[in-house]
Parts: structure tokens; sequence; C-alpha cells
């Protein structure tokens, strides 16, 4: 079992230590926060180990998940792995992208490996039907949340848009052409409403969406493909795909079959791709663990954390065009 140490102990973070602490696959040795205080209640409340410097934690550990506050993740991230610890990163991976590629050279310095917490990678409903996206052509997203003023000290884009960019570099097998993208400051200082078009060289064309003001939770997103649709529901776990096959000779009697101007005939059917219920956190986190154990690459890589955040920025950059 891995030794593992969590900074910061914010909601996210204490979702770390209880995770963490019952895992198979790490051994908690405890937690650092910045704020006594909060320390100290969560030593009273959950009983976890409190470290009151975090060089003394990072020292005890292999590895050290870093939930803190996206300003700090670089500094973290660079204690740690200078000191040889592996490192789980928060999304998004740092604050700008020099940061991120100071990181891709530390890890690659002093040998050790790095994740960054796109979690919806480990959604369910995106992990049964991830295979069976090829070469998609158009992508929608939306991801819609209700106002929480957790989170607005950064941009829509960083704070939930992010999610989504991630998910399309995984499918989309090309480099970005062209980034078109409007935000709107409604409530926070940073855009809290964003749209942005993202056109892919060879030739896909993902359109997103993102708010954090809206009056009811949404995250949806729709790949569009050669002979196949399909949807994907990440906060009701659920996936709908219908597909097209040449129709048959002799179609049945309630074969839904389709013809096009040329006369082709196409037969629609559905797929209900099997569903199985995770801890979408706990997962990122234990693989993590495996791809140390193993000496392989996290499934999401620090070298993936920072193309997101790249996509990111640029969308950012793109609001003052």
């Amino acid at each position: 079992m891995l030794k593992v140490g969590v900074l910061g102990a914010g909601h996210l973070g204490k979702i770390h230590l209880r995770l963490l602490n019952s895992s198979e696959k790490y051994t908690l040795i405890g937690f650092y926060d910045a704020d006594a205080i909060n320390g100290k209640k969560v030593v009273d409340e959950f009983g976890y180990n409190y470290f009151d410097n975090i060089n003394t934690l990072i020292d005890a550990a292999e590895v050290v998940a870093i939930v803190t506050p996206t300003l700090s993740h670089f500094e973290c991230a660079k204690k740690a792995m200078e000191k040889g610890k592996h490192v789980f990163i928060e999304k998004p991976i740092t604050n700008t992208l020099e940061e991120a590629e100071e990181l891709l050279t530390l890890e690659k310095q002093f040998g050790v490996k790095g994740q960054v917490g796109h979690v919806e990678r480990f959604n369910p409903a995106f992990a049964a039907i991830k295979s069976q996206i090829h070469n998609p052509m158009f992508i929608e997203t939306h991801r819609l949340a209700e106002f929480n003023p957790r989170g607005t000290d950064v941009p829509v884009v960083l704070d939930l848009m992010i999610h989504d960019i991630d998910a399309i570099l995984s499918v989309v097998d090309s480099p970005v052409k062209q980034i078109n993208a409007s935000g709107v400051s409604v409530i926070s200082q940073s855009p809290d409403i964003a749209n942005a078009r993202i056109e892919f060289e060879n030739g896909c064309v993902a359109n997103l969406t993102a708010s954090r003001i809206s009056l009811k939770n949404m995250r949806k997103s729709r790949f569009f493909q050669q002979d196949a649709y399909i949807s994907v529901d990440f906060l009701e776990k659920k996936v709908e795909v219908v597909k097209m096959k040449d129709a048959p000779e002799q179609p049945g009697d309630f074969d839904m079959i389709l013809q096009n101007a040329e006369g082709v005939k196409k037969q629609i059917y559905f797929e209900n791709p099997d569903i199985v219920s995770n801890n979408a956190i706990l997962d990122e986190l234990e693989t993590f663990a495996d791809a140390i154990n193993t000496n392989s690459t996290p499934i999401v890589s620090l070298a993936q954390g920072t193309k997101a955040l790249k996509v990111a920025l640029e969308i950012i950059e793109s609001f003052k065009n």
C-alpha cells in the first residue's frame, strides 16, 4: 500500500481524505491545511492525522494528493516532485500554462508520476461508451450548474468547461485548428457563462456551453460520427446510442428504415451499454496507484491535463477578441 498525504481539507479535500482512508491501495498518513483552525475542526470531526507543516507531510508520504486552490497547485506539486513524490493534482493542473509545462519537466527530471483530477473520465456513463466513440465529427456539450459561491474565483471555463474539454481531447485525435468563444460575467468578477467553438485539423467541430448561473443542473455531451449518435448524461449516468447499418433485404415489421435521396436504405437500431456503478473519485485515485505500482502511464497524465489547460486558456483569451 502506498503512503499518501493530502494537501487541502476543504470540501473536496475532505472527500479525498475519506476515500483514501477507505482505499485498499493506500495508507492515509494524514493531511495538511494552511488554515490551522480548519485543520483542527477536521481532526475533531474525523480523526485524521494533521500535519502543521507541509514539508513534514511531503517527507512522510510516497504520494501527495493536492486538493488546494488552483493558485497553489504549482508550488505544492513542485515541492512534492522535487522530493521524489508522486502527485495527484485536482483540476485544473495549474493556474498558468508555464507552470504546467514546468511540472512536465519536473516529472521527467525526478522520475515521478502525476495524474490530474479530471474525474469525468471515470464517470461510469463515459467509461461505458468511450471505446465506441470513433472519429466524431461534431460534438455538443452542455455543463450547467446552479450558482454556488465556491469556485467563482476562477472563470467558468476553468471551473466547469474544462471537464468537457478534457473529455473531448481524449476522443478527438487531432490538433486544435481554431477557437472562437464568448463569455459573460453576471454575478462574479470572471465569466459565469461561456460558449466555445473548437475546430480541429481533421474537420471535427466541438460546441461547448458552460454556465454556473442556471436554474437547473445539466451535464450532457453528444457525439455525432459516421452511422452513430451517442449521448452521454454525466449527471444521471446514462447513455443513449443510436446507430445505423445497411437495411436488410426483407425488413421486419418493426424495423426502423430510412432512405436517403440517393435511395440508400439504412436501418436504425439502439444500443444500451452496461453501466457499472462506481465512485469516480475513488476510481481515479486507485488507478493512479495502479499506474505507480506497474510503472505505467496514468489515465489522465500531466501531459493531458496540460493540453486541457492550454485549450481552456485559449478559450478565455478568445473572450477578449
